[in-house]
């Protein structure tokens, strides 16, 4: 699956933010027009506050369908443009695209950083993803205490911990995340160990 159009937001996802992930069936034949509305109304969402990004992803081909990825600081973001006149003109303007929705999930949180682009399989249970993020957050602060924190003393302790906040945040989004994600696929993705 390839995607045709992917903006990321620079920050992670943190407690409150919210992802929608919305897989479109188009009708073989219609595709050009289809990917024109959908990049419409992923660039009208961008303009609203709250929106933090977005991405569209094209099908793989054998009836796959289309995804639709949208990035929000908040629910309250993501209500107002689930709710907006600007959305709702969209739809109602959709005929001749030949699409329909066949499935949608909305991550928060850590959940974001489990889910797979073009999937719209289960996020892992918490206690997976808890585990996950400490085994990914250990190695970073035990290598920041020897390697950072001695450096930072002749900091003011506001500035030296938004320096530590910085770098961990950046090494755990972009390095531990996803490597420890990718190496615990298999046990993430298994869902007969999910706790009531």
């Amino acid at each position: 699956m390839t995607a045709s159009s992917l903006e990321h937001a620079s920050v992670p996802a943190d407690a409150d933010e919210v992802t929608l992930l919305i897989a479109r069936q188009v009708e073989p034949g219609y595709e050009a027009a289809f990917e024109r509305w959908a990049k419409g109304i992923l660039d009208s969402a961008s303009r609203f506050p709250g929106h933090l990004g977005y991405g569209l992803f094209r099908s793989s081909g054998d009836g796959a369908p289309w995804f639709l990825v949208h990035r929000f600081r908040d629910a309250e973001a993501c209500r107002a443009w689930q709710e907006s006149p600007e959305r709702a003109a969209w739809f109602a303007h959709c005929e001749g695209h030949r699409h329909t929705e066949v499935a949608r999930r909305t991550l928060t949180g850590m959940e974001t950083w489990f889910a797979k682009p073009g999937s719209t399989r289960p996020a892992p249970p918490r206690w997976k993803m808890a585990i996950s993020a400490t085994l990914a957050i250990y190695p970073i602060t035990l290598l920041g205490s020897y390697v950072l924190v001695p450096h930072l003393t002749v900091l003011p302790l506001a500035l030296g911990s938004a320096v530590l906040a910085c770098v961990y945040n950046v090494l755990m989004t972009y390095v531990a995340m996803p490597t420890v994600s990718r190496l615990l696929r298999g046990w993430l993705s298994d869902q007969s160990g999910r706790r009531p």
